[in-house]
């Protein structure tokens, strides 16, 4: 893949997603309204939590993480990269089905290991019965998942990178036609969650079929590339159980206290927006392509495109990181305050919103910094990194819990995810000069850093001449508009006058991606 196939890749991913975070904000601008952060939205959150966190372990981190580079080598050397599509598409489906079976019978106990805190409370009985409503959504959305690593190797990001939208269109039409059918609002949602992962699962299956990859259900059978698969995929499953680990350790932390799922939900949805966009765009777009140059020999090629990718995503994404820490409130007040979310749920999430914020960076070159280890099918580093993460992350949450309350679980987070990239560029350097990043992202980076700072010191002042409006109904959207519009004014100037980027470096971007 050329550069500007990278580019164009990056932003067709990064377009879409952002359709999809955009909905996705507003489905839960819609939801938080109508449920306020009581039982009801806390219930919802661990259920919908369940089934995707499964499919975070065994569909996105071990599976894809393990097929894509084995398929898109398979592609790059022309051998039969559709029937081992079909041979891990028909074993995944079985041992998904298996899951979702045992899942359906144990739900009061998985619940009780997602948020304890939960037990003798109505949270837990109305979380155990949207758990086995909504648990079936992994087999779909696993599966859709495989067909999304099928077409991002082969070059087609459009499809894959659409599908999230449709959850998220589906949500908020279920949402504003309930009353219509009188539904709860809570029914409403929770029923919505298998039909879109239905919805995301055809799509794929539709679009790998007209990319010229049909699927077809096979009998599951060891062979030597199931084995290759399976020995690749076990580390990386156990890499993204660690990831879990870490979300569970910070929610039951946070079911101990009054509200507090809800809030560290909300404002994880807030900073995913950037992450989401950026971060897995560039991670998506980059594994493949890092896995077709390695089996190619093209080193020099390789260096470029992970350099490149570094150097956009820090553009990007570090204006965005100081913003939420230095404007949390007013992002969080405009947008979520409204029917039943209370300025004192406001200000709780702005909190964890600049936290989280501080994080931000590091979210994102994980995602960078990952496909140089599994584009060579080295997915057992990144697991001992991942362990050392989950224990510092649960030391800091369980250990802070009781001083600074529920937003350690935010805290360990941040700091979680910092341990993590100062290993992967440890890890790196053994694998030479190809996983260095060159000399123009050396000398850049600290520009870019530099743009943002100049940037969150001229929101600050604005943001306290703007206090009035930003809390005035109707003229408080414009308001937010007007303030975020003076940020990225200001960053784009000061990144030109220092010399972190060009204007003409996003217009080209932005040429390729079109």
């Amino acid at each position: 893949m050329t550069p500007i196939r990278l580019a164009s890749g990056v932003f067709t991913v990064g377009f879409w997603t952002l359709l999809s975070r955009v909905l996705g904000l507003a489905r839960d601008i819609i939801i938080l309204a109508a449920l306020g952060t009581g039982p009801v939205y806390e219930a919802f959150i661990v259920a919908f939590r369940l089934p995707n966190m499964f499919r975070r372990f065994f569909a996105e981190g071990a599976f894809n993480m393990a097929f894509v580079p084995l398929f898109s080598k398979k592609l790059e050397a022309d051998e039969d990269a559709r029937d081992f599509m079909n041979q891990a598409f028909s074993g995944l489906a079985a041992v998904l089905i298996l899951l979702t079976l045992i899942a359906m019978a144990a739900m009061p106990w998985l619940i009780l290991g997602l948020a304890s805190g939960f037990k003798g409370q109505e949270q837990f009985a109305l979380s155990v019965h949207f758990g086995r409503i909504a648990f079936p959504y992994i087999l779909f959305i696993s599966l859709a998942a495989l067909l999304s690593g099928v077409l991002n190797a082969a070059g087609r990001f459009a499809a894959a990178a659409a599908a999230p939208v449709l959850l998220n269109l589906l949500f908020i039409a279920m949402l504003l036609g309930a009353d219509a059918l009188g539904w709860a609002y809570g029914k409403a949602l929770i029923w919505t969650v298998p039909i879109a992962g239905v919805a995301q699962f055809a799509l794929l299956w539709h679009a790998a079929h007209k990319a010229g990859f049909p699927v077809r259900l096979l009998r599951p059978r060891w062979s030597p590339d199931m084995k290759r698969l399976v020995r690749i995929a076990i580390p990386a499953a156990l890499a993204g159980g660690v990831v879990q680990v870490n979300l569970l350790v910070g929610q039951q932390v946070a079911s101990y206290f009054d509200r507090a799922v809800g809030w560290l939900f909300t404002a994880d949805r807030l900073y995913q927006l950037p992450l989401g966009v950026v971060g897995i765009a560039i991670g998506i777009v980059l594994l493949p392509d890092l896995s077709r140059r390695l089996k190619a020999g093209d080193d020099a090629g390789s260096r470029n495109a992970l350099s490149r990718a570094a150097e956009l995503a820090l553009a990007l994404t570090l204006p965005c990181a100081v913003a939420l820490m230095v404007i949390p409130l007013p992002l969080v007040s405009v947008l979520f305050e409204r029917g039943a979310a209370r300025p004192e749920d406001s200000r709780a999430i702005a909190l964890a919103v600049a936290v989280y914020g501080l994080g931000l960076p590091a979210f994102v070159l994980q995602k960078v910094l990952q496909p140089l280890f599994f584009a060579r099918e080295d997915t057992r580093r990144p697991f001992n990194y991942a362990v050392v993460a989950m224990i510092a992350n649960a030391a800091f949450a369980i250990g802070l819990a009781p001083v600074i309350g529920w937003i350690a679980a935010a805290l360990a987070t941040t700091v979680a995810g910092w341990i993590m990239v100062v290993q992967l560029l440890l890890g790196a350097r053994s694998m030479g000069d190809i996983a260095r990043f060159d000399s123009r992202f050396s000398a850049r980076v600290w520009r870019i850093l530099l743009a943002a700072l100049i940037m969150g010191a001229a929101l600050w002042p604005a943001a306290q001449w703007l206090d009035a409006w930003l809390h005035a109904d109707y003229i408080r959207y414009p308001t937010l508009a007007l303030l975020i519009a003076w940020g990225c004014l200001t960053y784009f100037l000061a990144g030109t006058l220092v010399g972190a980027f060009t204007l003409k470096d996003f217009r080209q971007a932005v040429k390729r991606g079109r």
